[in-house]
């Protein structure tokens, strides 16, 4: 049996949750007779579906044993998250307890070739600027150590446009007042809104486009003409190719298997741990 591939988002409570329909529908392509499982790392998403939908949706550990019982040796855990902040980790940590062994596929952005992709896919994505037009990604922020991959893909747009690029985020740094100081000190008088969010969920909604407090409407008071781009980084071919080739590096991975993935690799070999 192909080693299945379980798929852990974080998840929303939105109907952004159709797009992760969507990005199945891809991989099946891409991954043909693997079977693919979804998990969402939240509890406080799976209490929601399940009180407001009826939809009963496992934790990683319990989709785990469930394909233990089924006879598989291994499996792929697939992270759906941004970064390797809190989510990732403790994902890695709470697999370990499962009796299946694992091969772990890396966040989105885990190494300097992750963000350069992104920052490449992105950019690619915005040929209609205007040239006094600024773009402001905001992402979700974090307390962890890894809040410094923000800085570090805001530092691979460098060079790639004539228009000046600032990530921001929700919570922590660099916050909406320190994107706003170099918005002003840029020159910029237009404002491409970009979510930093693999979906386009309730912080896109509410926090970048709500009547109150938001991004947009901070933005347009200082007098600057805010365009908001409504989708999640799920939309994006090259986002999906990303984690296609994350997908394919947590199979490489697993010692003697015969189902070798045909993903084609760019670049070299990177850390994945086997649980």
């Amino acid at each position: 049996m192909k080693p299945p591939i379980v798929l852990t988002a974080f998840g929303t409570t939105t109907r952004a949750r159709q797009r992760y329909a969507l990005f199945e529908e891809r991989l099946r392509f891409a991954f043909p007779g693997h079977k693919l499982y979804w998990t969402f790392s939240s509890r406080q998403v799976r209490h929601f579906a399940k009180q407001r939908h009826g939809r009963e949706h496992l934790g990683p550990v319990e989709v785990l044993q469930a394909l233990h019982k089924k006879g598989y040796e291994w499996a792929v855990v697939q992270s759906l998250h941004l970064m390797a902040g809190h989510e990732f980790y403790r994902l890695v940590e709470e697999v370990q307890s499962s009796p299946l062994r694992t091969a772990m596929g890396l966040p989105l952005l885990y190494t300097p070739e992750d963000h350069q992709a992104l920052a490449a896919t992105l950019t690619a994505a915005w040929g209609d600027l205007e040239p006094d037009e600024a773009v402001v990604l905001v992402g979700h922020g974090t307390d962890h150590a890894s809040w410094t991959t923000y800085l570090a893909l805001q530092h691979f747009f460098t060079g790639r446009l004539p228009n000046p690029v600032f990530v921001g985020v929700l919570q922590g740094y660099p916050d909406r007042d320190e994107v706003l100081a170099a918005l002003t000190a840029s020159g910029a008088r237009r404002v491409r809104l970009v979510p930093l969010m693999l979906v386009a969920g309730v912080h896109v909604q509410e926090d970048l486009a709500g009547d109150e407090d938001s991004w947009r409407q901070a933005l347009t008071a200082a007098g600057l003409t805010v365009t908001l781009d409504n989708q999640g980084l799920l939309d994006y071919s090259g986002v999906f190719e990303m984690f296609q080739d994350h997908i394919a590096m947590a199979l490489d991975a697993i010692p003697f298997s015969e189902q070798v993935s045909e993903v084609s690799l760019a670049g070299s070999k990177r850390w994945t741990p086997l649980l």
